[in-house]
């Protein structure tokens, strides 16, 4: 039998090592028919393959395409009850026209013109913000309002109020990730309405959640218990950026601190714990220097990657693209990926990793080495 296709009963007779096909063997096959039973033997290659056969495909949708795509649905679609949400899913086209980019993950690009809200609600999917471009918009968690600039990485964790107004005379485009895919499949998904407009029209530059968790390695006494999703509502880009370029001045100086030469590296952290921002996701950002390129590398579990900044080439798989700044791709589960940048790339990248870590069921492989 060839691995990783299943033989149906009334084929098992023509296929290596299947049993010999007799009367009474299709006999058995139909009462297995009738009583909703179905024999390992052939089914083996297709629920047990030699390595991850993922459903999902490399993908790459293009920024200066979304982008007015969003502006003309900005024009023709309003945002509010109903609808909830001015968003645009990536749809994967390996996943047969589900709205999900990966089987696990799901990534939209959100759309809110000058004095709009996004009403409030709240649902058990674990989300996130992250902005490629612009500012003005307020994303308002249980009454806590939260601006949203470039750069910035904003996580909310699943059942939590929380709306979207803009505040500004221009319109704001921003990417989400949540892992509505994963919730769906097992089944575990909740969703309940909030108000139709956000609690507050205030417009801090500093959220009362960073003010109270926002000081790098610093822990109020008042909270040393964990909470399994992180508390700070933003992460500014000015701390993301002064990570990475003093990384890379280390290595110029010297002092080997990356894993690849060239290539920088940050994961976004639970102050409380030290563990991923939230339970099913796990956020990072990636500086590749100019002239750089990284090994192919693949691992269980799907991402999905946005350019911030610069160009490059990035090989997934059989696949391989010029991306630039904005673009989005996905690597499925086991898909080798690897960079080549030009003038130098920044990259923000999501992934279910923690949902394997904790099953037991994560693995990685590069340069021949399997961890």
């Amino acid at each position: 039998m060839t691995q990783g296709t299943s033989v149906p009963p009334d084929q098992a007779a023509d296929a290596a090592g299947q049993p010999e096909r007799t009367p009474a063997l299709e006999a058995l096959y139909r009462t297995f028919e009738q009583q909703l039973l179905i024999p390992l033997w052939t089914q083996i290659g297709d629920l047990m393959p030699p390595f991850p056969e993922a459903s999902a495909v490399p993908h790459r949708w293009r920024w200066k395409d979304l982008l007015p795509a969003a502006e003309q649905a900005g024009e023709l679609v309003p945002v509010g009850r109903g609808g909830e949400r001015r968003a645009i899913a990536l749809a994967n086209p390996g996943l047969g026209g589900r709205p999900f980019a990966t089987s696990t993950l799901w990534a939209a690009i959100q759309y809110l013109n000058p004095g709009e809200d996004a009403p409030v609600h709240r649902h058990s999917q674990n989300a996130f913000r992250f902005v490629v471009e612009g500012e003005g918009v307020w994303t308002v968690v249980n009454g806590d309002p939260v601006a949203m600039r470039r750069g910035d990485f904003l996580p909310q964790a699943g059942w939590n109020w929380h709306g979207h107004h803009n505040r500004s005379h221009h319109a704001m485009a921003w990417i989400d990730g949540l892992d509505i895919p994963f919730q769906h499949y097992t089944e575990a998904t909740f969703f309940e309405f909030g108000t139709d407009e956000v609690e507050t029209r205030e417009t801090p530059e500093r959220s009362r959640s960073e003010r109270l968790w926002g000081h790098p390695g610093l822990r109020p006494l008042t909270h040393l218990r964990p909470s399994p999703a992180t508390p700070l509502l933003a992460y500014r880009w000015e701390y993301t950026d002064r990570a990475l370029t003093e990384q890379l001045a280390l290595e110029a100086d010297g002092y080997r601190v990356t894993a690849e030469a060239g290539h920088a590296a940050v994961r976004y952290t639970n102050p409380t714990t030290g563990d991923d921002v939230l339970p099913t996701l796990r956020t990072e950002f990636h500086r590749l220097a100019p002239d750089t390129g990284t090994a192919g590398r693949r691992e269980v579990g799907s991402s999905v990657f946005q350019v911030f900044d610069g160009n490059g080439r990035v090989t997934v798989g059989e696949s391989s693209w010029t991306v630039e700044r904005g673009d989005l791709f996905v690597v499925p589960s086991w898909q080798p990926l690897s960079f080549e940048t030009g003038t130098g790339m920044d990259l923000f990248r999501f992934t279910d990793a923690p949902i394997f870590e904790r099953l037991g069921l994560h693995r990685s492989h590069q340069d021949g080495v399997t961890a």
